[in-house]
């Protein structure tokens, strides 16, 4: 059996009895228990094609794996070589896939069990929670590995799209604008969409507006908008102190169902509202809690549970309610509000296991304490009473003009009350905007005071991770059927980590709870072309892949298409724009080669931040504000840095210990060549003492 983590891994082999740990994996009771460590493998880079592609040429380009290559991600590759001995021990004859129950779950164990060339028979254990009782009902009813060939088709799909369209479309802009610029399948539209919005911000010219009120002291009735101040005075004046009937009083009873379940883009937008945690954060808190037994799994996009749970519902929701942080009156529950086999595909609505009314919450990270309370608090609700309440809409004439006046009244707090105690426990009570009105019939009769309001229009609202997360969701629903199947910009479970890639790659920054685009940000969606950035088309990208994991759509003619899509753009797309060269002007200083690569023999030139190999596939560089130097006191000047390109060397007699708060003098070694940015040692020559 292989598991995508160790914790998962040792929570199987308790179960099974498997409880020797045999260094990388546990053994008995006739089964083997090994782990991966995520993935253990990830393509090649395109110079382990061939070797022409360490240098980024347009010539070059699009690079299209023919047969695809894998190669060992770092510091994995003694686990790897450990799963792969274990699959092919004469004594296995079955090889149980128990990653996560999920496309990348299918992709990570699917690579390692090709790359050992293994092909004895596959079993998927499949299960919602990592309690006991889930994984010993998923080994009653393990499935057969081919039903999931599909879903690794997709994963295949995603993977290879993401490389064939970042890799060539970031070395195809890298190589125009003579900078580098990353391009991504997903998180480039959505870095678009950011970027837009911003500019409509910027672009906004607030507009006033006058609201016409008249008031008997104890209501006060609306007068629809005009844009004419002069208008809305007139108005007023015409309508002041002269007699108002009410001339008509509807009343009206509605209602508010209870909140459906969380799925994890829900629950993301959520946490981030109330407690201001990125999205990356709340997977992580929901990870850590489904690994510990205490919520089902979390990466998920459906918002109901399934009729064969219902039967255990009601005493969870009253052990889950018992848990809370606040006290709760009696509970009516109504499970089938909740239930929807049609609504549930992979995996169920994430809601709290029985575990987690017994564990000790209070030993759990804040954090993750407050995102298991919102679950708890969630699936009290959603299971609660509809919320009642009585609208009231009266109409008042006077002077010829008609005015409105709203108000509402609660009849049946129903589910509005857990949430209102769950907010309230954490400091977020919302300020209550619904207005009652006092008793009013028909025809009743006032002397008008009227007065005029100024309002404006508003600009749209900057992005927070919540609205970034339902834009991402809902990318292109305004252009789908109704009846359609929403696709959106990435996935539930890949959203978080595309926005953290846009954070490290300096295209956005955090502002309190703003996600801002910035200038590098902005430049870039600038010169990109409308294909390139379009949420739109990166949204049926989304929908292509779904077909593929249903089995309606061959993972072959997806790549065709992706690859006939970046063809298109490589040929259309070869020299810079005037406006490009004008956002990405050449941060080195021209024609001034102060040394050799020791890597790859290059030229190495001065930029704003420090000395860079020319070639652009060799990661060689020198920061003039290196760690190494700067806890030294000290910078990377241009004569420091042709010494070391030259000798190797360099003494410098001062430099500051922390240690001490002493100077020294000592020769910096430029250390190794691997890959990656250059490191440094300290070298000390002998005094006459020895020392």
């Amino acid at each position: 059996m292989i598991c995508e983590k160790p914790s998962v891994a040792r929570a199987v082999s308790a179960v099974l009895g498997a409880k020797t740990n045999r260094n990388g994996a546990y053994e008995g009771n006739g089964y083997i228990v090994g782990w991966c460590v995520g993935h253990l493998l990830a393509p090649a880079e395109p110079h382990e094609y061939d070797e022409k592609y360490a240098k980024w040429r347009y010539g070059d380009l699009p690079i299209i794996p023919a047969v695809w290559k894998y190669a060992v991600n770092g510091g994995t590759k003694k686990q790897l070589e450990l799963l792969c001995r274990l699959m092919k021990r004469p004594d296995v004859d079955v090889i149980i896939n128990a990653c996560d129950a999920g496309r990348e779950g299918e992709l990570i164990m699917r690579l390692v069990y090709e790359h050992a060339h293994c092909g004895k028979k596959i079993m998927r254990l499949w299960v919602n929670s990592m309690e006991e009782s889930a994984i010993e009902r998923g080994f009653r009813s393990l499935r057969d590995g081919t039903d999931y060939d599909s879903l690794y088709q997709s994963a295949l799909c995603r993977q290879k799209a993401d490389w064939v369209v970042g890799l060539n479309l970031s070395r195809l802009f890298s190589i125009i604008y003579d900078a580098r610029l990353r391009v991504g399948r997903v998180q480039t539209p959505t870095l678009s969409m950011i970027v837009e919005r911003e500019a409509k911000i910027a672009a906004f010219v607030k507009e006033p507006h006058y609201t016409v009120e008249v008031t008997d002291g104890l209501f006060t009735a609306e007068r629809e908008k005009v844009k004419d101040k002069n208008t809305a005075e007139g108005i007023r004046s015409d309508v002041d102190g002269k007699a108002a009937t009410v001339a008509s009083v509807r009343r009206s009873e509605k209602s508010a169902g209870a909140p459906k379940l969380y799925d994890l883009t829900t629950l993301q937008r959520e946490a981030n509202r109330t407690f201001g945690y990125t999205a990356a954060q709340t997977l992580n808190c929901v990870q850590n809690l489904y690994e510990q037994k205490l919520c089902t799994y979390p990466r998920t996009d459906s918002r109901y549970i399934t009729e064969d749970m219902a039967p255990g519902i009601p005493q969870l929701v009253k052990e889950s309610a018992a848990a809370l942080p606040f006290q709760l009156g009696e509970l009516k529950i109504n499970t089938a509000q909740i239930v929807d086999n049609a609504k549930v595909s992979d995996h169920h609505a994430i809601i709290p296991t029985p575990a987690a009314a017994k564990a000790g919450l209070s030993a759990l990270p804040a954090a993750e304490r407050n995102v298991l309370n919102m679950i708890a608090t969630r699936l009290v609700s959603a299971v609660s009473d509809k919320h009642v309440y009585a609208e009231t809409t009266v109409t008042v004439e006077c002077g010829g003009e008609q005015f409105t006046a709203k108000g509402k009244s609660v009849v049946q707090d129903g589910w509005k009350v857990v949430e209102q105690a769950f907010t309230a426990s954490v400091g977020k009570m919302k300020k209550d905007e619904d207005k009652t009105l006092p008793e009013i019939e028909e025809g009743y009769r006032f002397n008008a005071k009227a007065a005029v309001r100024e309002g404006f229009s508003k600009p749209p609202k900057h992005f927070t991770e919540d609205l970034l997360l339902s834009a991402m969701e809902n990318s292109g629903a305004e252009e789908m059927p109704d009846d359609a199947e929403r696709k959106g910009l990435g996935t539930p479970a890949t959203r978080a980590g595309i926005i953290e890639n846009l954070v490290k790659s300096e295209f956005l920054e955090r502002k309190d709870k703003l996600l801002l685009p910035t200038p590098k940000g902005t430049n870039l969606i600038k010169v990109l072309p409308e294909s390139v950035k379009s949420p739109m088309l990166t949204a049926e990208w989304e929908g292509h892949l779904k077909r593929v994991e249903r089995g309606e759509l061959s993972a072959g003619d997806f790549m065709t298409a992706i690859t006939k899509f970046v063809e298109g753009i490589v040929k259309t797309y070869s020299t810079a724009s005037d406006e490009g060269k004008a956002l990405f002007p050449s941060s080195r200083k021209q024609g001034e080669t102060i040394g050799k690569c020791p890597r790859c023999g290059g030229g190495v030139t001065e930029a704003a931040k420090g000395f860079f190999c020319e070639n652009k596939a060799c990661k060689f560089g020198l920061f003039k504000e290196s760690k190494f130097f700067t806890a030294k006191k000290k910078t990377i000047t241009k004569e420091i840095a042709a010494a070391l390109l030259s000798e190797g060397r360099v003494f410098i007699p001062d430099l500051f210990s922390e240690k001490t708060g002493k100077t020294y003098g000592a020769s910096v070694v430029l250390d190794g060549k691997g890959a990656g940015y250059a490191s440094f040692r300290l070298e000390f020559d002998n005094g006459k003492d020895g020392k």
